[in-house]
């Protein structure tokens, strides 16, 4: 089930689409990690451009700004902090989904963000708070797979990589996770990838 952050200061409309989204599917969430934000503009304090802003500098979840502003430079604003997306309210529920869904299909085939970790599949490459790593498809399938589960066996790996065209044994996979963990240690996220003993790893 896809998570949706939803920051918006009115109770009424938060209701509304926490109801909307948990009737088509979606788990609507209060922080990350998630798959998706719908975020305002007028909230109390920090305004959503300055809240993007401030994401995008360690995180490529996708936005879509929902909002009662309308006017053409608020549009160009939206995108140009790094919004995916520009809505505004009064919003219809069948285009917001169809919003909701085109962007996740998008990014499910390209990107994954777990707790700050953005992992780039086709690019093979793994970022945390600005810094990056190249992965071989090895490393960054196994990733993927974690990221995906959270929990994974070992012949859940295997499986998956043998699936994708990439053939590992179990000797192979543990060479693949040590040379993964020394990776993502230089982009101080050494501690993400745990092995579970007896079952397999887990992220």
């Amino acid at each position: 089930m896809k998570r949706i952050r939803i920051i918006e200061d009115d109770e009424a409309i938060c209701t509304e689409l926490k109801t909307l989204l948990l009737a088509n599917g979606y788990q609507p969430v209060e922080e990350e990690p998630c798959d998706l934000i719908l975020l305002d503009v007028n909230l109390p304090g920090e305004n959503g451009f300055a809240i993007c802003q401030k994401l995008r500098r360690t995180s490529d979840t996708p936005v879509i700004f929902l909002t009662a502003r309308d006017q053409p430079e608020d549009e160009l604003l939206a995108f140009g902090v790094g919004g995916d997306d520009f809505i505004r309210k009064p919003y219809h529920s069948s285009v917001l989904l169809a919003r909701i869904g085109r962007i996740l299909k998008k990014t499910s085939n390209d990107m994954m963000t777990v707790r700050g970790l953005n992992l780039d599949l086709p690019g093979m490459k793994a970022c945390l708070e600005g810094n990056s790593v190249e992965l071989t498809k090895n490393e960054a399938r196994i990733l993927w797979c974690l990221m995906q589960k959270e929990l994974c066996s070992r012949d859940e790996l295997i499986e998956d990589l043998w699936t994708n065209g990439m053939y590992i044994d179990d000797n192979t996979l543990y060479v693949n996770i040590g040379r993964l963990r020394e990776k993502l240690s230089r982009i101080g996220a050494g501690d993400f990838v745990r092995t579970v003993r007896g079952v397999g790893y887990r992220l």
